[in-house]
């Protein structure tokens, strides 16, 4: 079982939490934890294996006492893999790698889906085997009712599905203030730059007329501001005048997509913790 929480900060919480599971004769097999100076919280996250017979259920409700003297936003969760979404447009390199990730058992998720605004044909040449598509078309982004209409129904697909996390491998549409909202906290997106510099539509092409030395991808939960959520993972890789806005891309697809499977499985093992604008990450 993996237990993560945030609370504010105070003497005695690993302590309290440690002599829980003690008490529960639970095995500890790993914990990291944060103090925020800045913000006075404190963060941490417990991997344990339960005494024989002791459901999560029963564990949730003995642990709910403490959290609540010490003011706790927390999760526990099994060990079943999360139930993932995947979202693509004719971009197919961070698709491909996840699922070939996915296949030698790196992420641990179950796929529920692979949705795109496009044909199956026309997302490249990645093998989908026989997992579930979905072509959700979208022929003009700037109709508000076509748009709304094609949120529904994926939002009727994820609920139907059980989807727990959405991933928007270079899915090339922007969600609404809605979707986005109903999403917060399990959307992940990748951006093919080093956020906070060229959000929004071709990255590459401004970085190059910028000049930049280092170019980068951004993996972040998603939330109604457009490149503005949480960044979980980002990476760079050193440039120079020499390279062509073609060359940029080439290279770019590369930390794109070593960048958001680092993201998804980061979350998927529960080392993300939201803080506001920003995440504490456990690295593992």
């Amino acid at each position: 079982m993996i237990l993560t929480l945030s609370c504010p900060d105070r003497h005695g919480i690993v302590a309290a939490v440690s002599g829980f599971l003690m008490q529960r004769d639970a095995n500890i097999s790993d914990a990291q934890q944060f103090g925020d100076a800045v913000s006075g919280t404190f963060f941490m996250r417990v991997v344990f294996e339960p005494a024989d017979g002791d459901a999560i259920e029963a564990v949730r409700q003995a642990f709910a006492p403490l959290a609540e003297r010490f003011e706790m936003d927390w999760t526990l969760r099994g060990p079943e893999p999360r139930r993932v979404m995947i979202l693509t447009s004719k971009f197919d390199h961070c698709l491909a790698d996840l699922l070939y990730r996915w296949r030698i058992d790196e992420l641990p998720m179950t796929v529920t889906a692979i949705v795109s605004n496009h044909p199956r044909d026309l997302i490249g040449h990645v093998d989908l085997g026989d997992l579930p598509f979905h072509h959700l078309p979208l022929r003009d982004s700037g109709d508000a009712a076509a748009k709304a209409a094609q949120e529904a129904e994926l939002l009727r697909l994820i609920e139907a599905t059980g989807t727990e996390l959405v991933v928007l491998a270079r899915y090339m549409q922007v969600l609404s203030d809605d979707l986005a909202g109903r999403l917060a906290g399990r959307c992940i997106n990748i951006h093919h730059s080093f956020l906070p510099g060229f959000k929004g539509a071709r990255p590459y092409h401004q970085a190059h007329a910028r000049g930049v030395k280092v170019i980068g991808a951004t993996a972040h939960y998603v939330t109604a501001d457009l490149d503005e959520g949480p960044i979980i993972e980002q990476d760079v890789e050193r440039i120079s005048h020499r390279d062509t806005p073609q060359d940029l891309i080439r290279r770019g697809r590369d930390i794109e997509r070593r960048v958001l499977a680092r993201a998804v499985r980061r979350h998927l093992e529960d080392r993300v913790l939201l803080h506001g604008a920003k995440t504490v990450v456990f690295e593992d």
